[in-house]
């Protein structure tokens, strides 16, 4: 078992990271606290491509350039999160970065990080509020899915999540000003595919309540449970399709990239995002990955809703 622990100051930080840079630092977290020597502001933790590549499903191959690119930008990360200041007993938000070091090792497939010393006690010194979850719990979730699922279980006591202003929950999913400002475009793109994420992949079950002010939504609330697993049962068997062809067709060039440019902009297709990439690049990633026969099988019911008619030998 991978255990990713978080202080709850850290889950209810707000925040932009990629998808790629937010599962390297879950990767470092589990590092962090796993390793004999410690963490401290000279400690660098190492996550290779093939560790990536094998937790998230992904080709070694994909998981360099992925490694390689997100060691650009990880350093000028920020993360803010509320705090006490003790000597006057009020509360304080405060910026700092992720790492206070950062590099990728050429031709190893590594990125090296070292976490900033405001952040090393949010990961290693637990004692009061924390939060826990198995890593293979978010390994098949997207961006927005994977902070959405983090809040939740903060709350996983109760099941309750109560009422966080659109704002708030806008910063928390790490959205920028300018992103999604129209509802339903928040919903469509954010929000559902998030909820829609965590019903299919995770060991929860969530719903969600919009709340209003007038005629206007100022924020939401949520509501989960447990899904129930029998003995001697995963819960990945219990969410696997059935109907999910056992079948592999292969397309010409201009299919993969026709079908990829609708399958882009599908909702359901959140999940495999990389967050920050733009529609084209994303559907240029997606006629890749129907290279591959398990993804295709994997990404055949939105191939399929996408117009998609096979001919089999």
């Amino acid at each position: 078992m991978q255990l990713v622990v978080k202080d709850n100051a850290l889950i209810n930080a707000s925040y932009t990271l990629s998808l790629v840079e937010q599962r390297i630092v879950l990767l470092a977290i589990i590092e962090a606290r796993e390793t004999q020597k410690g963490v401290d502001t000279e400690t660098f933790l190492e996550i290779h491509a093939q560790h990536y590549a094998d937790r998230f499903d992904i080709s070694v191959k994909n998981a360099y350039a992925m490694l390689s690119e997100a060691s650009q930008a990880l350093f000028n990360r920020q993360v803010t999160f509320m705090m006490i200041d003790e000597k006057r007993n009020k509360p304080e938000k405060r910026v700092v970065r992720w790492v206070s070091g950062v590099s990728y090792v050429d031709g190893s497939g590594i990125i090296k990080l070292r976490f900033a010393p405001e952040i090393i006690p949010l990961i290693t010194q637990l004692e009061k509020n924390f939060t826990s979850y198995e890593l293979s719990q978010v390994a098949s979730l997207g961006l927005y899915a994977t902070r959405l699922y983090e809040l939740l279980i903060a709350w996983r006591s109760t099941g309750k999540v109560p009422e966080i202003s659109l704002d708030d929950f806008r910063d928390k999913m790490g959205l920028a000003s300018n992103e999604y400002k129209l509802m339903h475009n928040f919903k469509n793109r954010v929000l559902e595919p998030a909820i829609k994420q965590i019903n299919e992949h995770t060991d929860i079950t969530a719903t969600y309540e919009q709340h209003k002010q007038g005629r206007t939504i100022s924020g939401f609330s949520f509501k989960f449970k447990q899904k129930k697993v029998r003995k001697g049962e995963r819960c990945e068997d219990l969410i696997r399709d059935p109907n999910t062809p056992d079948f592999f067709v292969k397309m010409t060039d201009a299919q993969r990239h026709s079908f990829a440019n609708k399958m882009s902009e599908m909702p359901e297709m959140g999940k495999y995002s990389q967050g920050t990439e733009s529609y084209q690049q994303f559907a240029v990633r997606i006629a890749e990955m129907l290279l591959e026969p398990k993804k295709f099988r994997e990404l055949y019911p939105c191939l399929e809703k996408a117009g998609f008619q096979p001919t089999l030998n």
